[in-house]
This record gives structure tokens, C-alpha cells and sequence, in this order.
């Protein structure tokens, strides 16, 4: 019973930093634009990368197909720090990069824990 409730609890704090991330790219999807363009990436990929953050964050939340959500997640993170935060001189960008990949790290272990099934 408690590994459910940890895995679930766990799930759920993963979650929320995707579901937070969409929904502030929905709020302001002018300066996500603009962050986006400064590093070469195209406006129209916004839409998607909400999708993918939202529906990830819910289906996590939820227990739905959680080993594969969190593979993607976790690609999608690592691809973000290496997009976004690939000044490794600059101090801020290096923390981000280990803070994304810290997060690969979180969404691996959910995977390998997970049952596909929550």
C-alpha cells in the first residue's frame, strides 16, 4: 500500500512542474515565443510542447501509461537543457542544465518503477 501512495505522491510532484510550465506558456505565449526564437526554434512548436507538458502532467497525475509519459518527459527535458541552457560558463545556465537534468533523472526512476499502470 505505501509504495502506491509514494509512487502516486511522487508522480503527482513530477507533475506539477510540467503542468505549472504549460500553463504559464499558456498565459504568456508571446514571451514564450520570443524565448523560444532567441534560441532558433520556430513559433509554431509552442502548441505542441503545451500539449506534450499538459497532457504528460495529467497523465501522470492520473497513472496513465506513466513508463512511457516519463520517457517522454524526460527526453523532452533533456532536449530543453541542451537547447536552452547550453552555456555551461555562464553560472544560471549551468544550474538549469543540472536542474533539468536532475529532473531526467526523477522521470527515469518513475519509469522504472512504474508498472505502466501507476
Amino acid at each position: 500500500m505505501f509504495d502506491k501512495v509514494y509512487n502516486t505522491l511522487a508522480r503527482t510532484m513530477m507533475a506539477l512542474l510540467f503542468l505549472l510550465s504549460a500553463v504559464g506558456k499558456v498565459k504568456a505565449p508571446a514571451a514564450t515565443i520570443e524565448y523560444m526564437a532567441a534560441h532558433g526554434l520556430p513559433a509554431l512548436m509552442l502548441w505542441p510542447v503545451i500539449a506534450l507538458e499538459l497532457l504528460g502532467a495529467l497523465a501522470l497525475i492520473i497513472g496513465l501509461r506513466v513508463r512511457e509519459v516519463s520517457w517522454a518527459l524526460a527526453a523532452f527535458t533533456l532536449l530543453a537543457a541542451v537547447l536552452f541552457h547550453s552555456d555551461l560558463a555562464d553560472r544560471v545556465q549551468l544550474t538549469m542544465a543540472l536542474k533539468n537534468i536532475a529532473i531526467v533523472g526523477g522521470l527515469l526512476a518513475i519509469a522504472r518503477m512504474s508498472n505502466s499502470k501507476g
